[in-house]
């Protein structure tokens, strides 16, 4: 596996470690980046992140052999529009998105024929942003989901699959759609409960957040996320996130009742509950790292 050129939509966080990883593992001969921001991409190539940029996508495009969609989701399509002309027959082109569902099939759509969309979603990053925090180390021992559909090209699919799991990910294949209701549980609602948490406190009093502890600042972590992003998931994958935070409204409101009726012992076992799942989490994750 060993791409001419490699295209990479959105010279980020993880656009810009998916460039380091390929470098690192000697996949592309060539890695071009494109950006809203010009500064930026210069910034990238001087560090060696990518080889070169184009500001025109249709330069971007012509004669990738891999392209990656590393950009905010709701660009994608658009972008897919711009691009499919100057597609080679034999290209693939792929994704890093935290939304798939109807979003696969869109891209699957907007393809010309002799071009295969693979939907990926490596599961990792951090709160910060943009170039200076991209490591390629990330995706060490991440999970990376592949979403293939019936009309999936094998071939482009099992190369994706391979370039993830050169990176170091465990890969895993899911439908789009069960990809989003996932991912709206344990990623999508807890940056939203995030941002919510922080909005709350600053509501109740804005020089409280000064006093915060290490609790506060680990459970708030991600409200520091981009608030365009998550935007635009929640515009995407709004039905499935609608779903799960009426289901972590029902566990406030249980908590409020309990307190409400002075019941400490159904309290308190209810945060046992909760801390006897994510202790099963940490051993299993302690014991997974340790295989």
């Amino acid at each position: 596996m060993f791409f001419e050129k490699t295209a990479i939509i959105g010279v980020g966080l993880i656009g810009a470690a998916v460039a380091l990883a390929m470098k690192k593992h000697g996949l592309a001969k060539k890695i071009c980046g494109f950006g809203r921001n010009e500064t930026n991409l210069k910034n990238a190539r001087a560090r060696g992140i990518i080889d070169d940029y184009a500001l025109n996508l249709g330069d971007l495009a012509e004669g990738a052999d891999l392209v990656i969609f590393a950009a905010p989701v709701r660009a994608f399509k658009p972008i897919a529009g711009e691009i499919a002309p100057y597609l080679k027959t034999g290209a693939i082109v792929s994704d890093v998105g935290s939304v798939k569902g109807a979003l696969v099939y869109e891209m699957e759509s907007a393809m010309p024929e002799g071009v295969a969309f693979v939907g990926a979603h490596p599961i990792a990053g951090n709160d910060k942003s943009g170039i200076d925090a991209a490591d390629p180390g990330i995706f060490i021992g991440a999970k990376c989901v592949i979403t293939p559909t019936s009309r999936t090209d094998k071939t482009a699919c099992q190369t994706i699959t391979s370039m993830w799991e050169r990176f170091g990910c465990k890969v895993e294949e899911l439908t789009p759609e069960r990809h989003d209701e996932i991912l709206s549980s344990i990623s999508h609602l807890p940056h939203i409960a995030a941002y919510a948490l922080v909005n709350a406190v600053h509501e109740i009093n804005p020089n409280f957040i000064g006093y915060s502890g290490t609790g506060f600042m680990d459970t708030t972590r991600i409200a520091m996320s981009s608030p365009e992003i998550w935007r635009d998931i929640c515009v995407l994958n709004r039905e499935n996130i609608l779903n799960h935070l009426n289901a972590y409204k029902r566990q406030l409101e249980l908590i409020t009742a309990y307190i409400n009726g002075l019941d400490w012992t159904t309290l308190a076992e209810e945060f046992g509950k909760a801390g006897e799942a994510r202790k099963k989490l940490r051993d299993e994750r302690n014991n997974t790292e340790n295989k």
